[in-house]
């Protein structure tokens, strides 16, 4: 088969420009060791979709999405729309998906809703209700006037990594090694390591990614100290880069289903 690699536009890949590209390249990496024909493009240059067979896609810009309506990819163009927080909190409503509250006594997040976080002022955290008001104008300023607002939960952060329909699922803890996008994570504290049902957040996580529409997955949850937990963020296709080369064996395969 004939296979396309699309790579995200740097904007979307605030301190992540190269472990983003490693995990596509890892991809491709398989797909030719599997006896296929790969190419990878980036979705900042000029590009053609025609004569492939399969289309990878990380990419995100508005016209990428458009160019790839109603074709073959992984993942599809109206999956990486729905990604969107906006859209994203309403599916995650109309799944169950387990959603931190909107109040709170342990302060607000604020998230930009019409695309994914591009840099660091894209989410924030306010201490207050006054606060929040303020970055919420703040935000206006700069012409985002969709967003969303949850309280913060006290507890575990864990980021997981998912291949739904493979069978592929990881999760860990960023403050166990220190790797981090913009230091949002510690604003939990160290983990605690909270026992919890690993097999319900994998079926949480799997049915969100169906009504999505994608495939390949990562977020963000809170694992309280009861072991309840709940997601505050799902994104398509992330780096990978604790497990890249199981992900990348994964990812691959979907190419059979």
């Amino acid at each position: 088969m004939k296979i396309l690699l699309i790579q995200r536009a740097e904007r979307f890949s605030p301190n992540s420009v190269e472990k983003d590209k490693a995990i596509l390249e890892s991809v491709g990496a398989r797909l030719l060791a599997a006896g296929h024909e790969s190419e990878m493009v980036s979705e900042e240059s000029p590009f053609c979709t025609e004569g492939y067979d399969c289309i990878f896609t990380m990419g995100r810009l508005p016209e990428t999405l458009e160019k790839l309506k109603g074709l073959n990819a992984i993942n599809s163009s109206q999956g990486i729309s729905n990604c969107a927080r906006c859209r994203l909190e309403e599916i995650m409503l109309q799944t169950g998906t387990p959603m931190p509250p909107h109040e709170g006594n342990h302060g607000y997040w604020l998230k930009r809703g019409d695309a994914a976080a591009q840099c660091k002022g894209d989410v924030q955290f306010a201490a207050t209700s006054a606060e929040l008001d303020a970055k919420i104008a703040a935000f206006k300023q700069r012409g985002i006037t969709a967003y969303t607002v949850s309280a913060h939960v006290p507890g575990d952060l864990v980021k997981f990594y998912g291949v739904a329909g493979t069978g592929f699922f990881r999760y860990y803890y960023p403050t166990d090694d220190g790797e981090s996008k913009f230091g949002d994570e510690q604003r939990n504290g160290s983990a605690h390591h909270y026992p919890f049902d690993v097999a319900a957040l994998q079926h949480s996580a799997d049915t969100l990614a169906e009504a999505v529409g994608i495939k390949v997955y990562g977020g963000d949850c809170i694992i309280r100290e009861d072991g309840s937990y709940c997601v505050i963020d799902f994104n398509d296709w992330p780096s990978f880069s604790r497990c890249r080369d199981e992900a990348a064996i994964a990812i691959a395969s979907l190419i059979k289903h």
